[in-house]
């Protein structure tokens, strides 16, 4: 799915979204989501329309697959180390509830809704997201790299 994300996403780097579809979900104010969505075309629009859709998908598999691997560190641990884990999983699911509401915020804004809250509902979302998602990796990472506890 990552290289399907990876592939549907290229078409909408513009020089207003640099980012593509991750400049789309940071843009914060209506002015930046409209000057995004008036760079892309209508092909590029379709994309961004179906990214949002098949992200839909992606969201239960990247966030299973995190808390897995962090179930996987903590198991390797003891202590406070652990107990941190159990937080840590948890927010790698919260992280795909967040990805969803910010998706919510982009369709809403895709089909016209720019004039309104939706593109701060939007940066909130996906910057928590983003923070769950590098905490999830990097405990999983820091986890697997240190040596197991006794």
């Amino acid at each position: 799915i990552t290289a399907i994300m990876q592939a549907v996403g290229a078409p909408l780097k513009t020089s207003v979204a640099p980012a593509g579809i991750v400049s789309y979900e940071l843009a914060g104010t209506a002015a930046k989501a409209k000057d995004i969505l008036a760079s892309w075309d209508q092909t590029q629009t379709l994309y961004a329309a179906f990214g949002l859709g098949i992200d839909y998908l992606y969201m239960p598999s990247y966030a299973l697959a995190m808390s897995l691997g962090v179930l996987l560190v903590m198991g390797r641990h003891k202590g406070w180390p652990a107990s941190l884990g159990v937080w840590i999983g948890w927010g790698s699911l919260a992280a795909a509830l967040f990805d969803a509401a910010e998706n919510f915020a982009l369709w809403k804004i895709l089909l016209g809704n720019v004039q309104s809250a939706w593109p701060q509902v939007s940066a909130v979302c996906a910057t928590i997201k983003f923070a769950l998602i590098l905490l999830g990796l990097g405990y999983a990472i820091l986890g697997g790299i240190l040596p197991k506890s006794e």
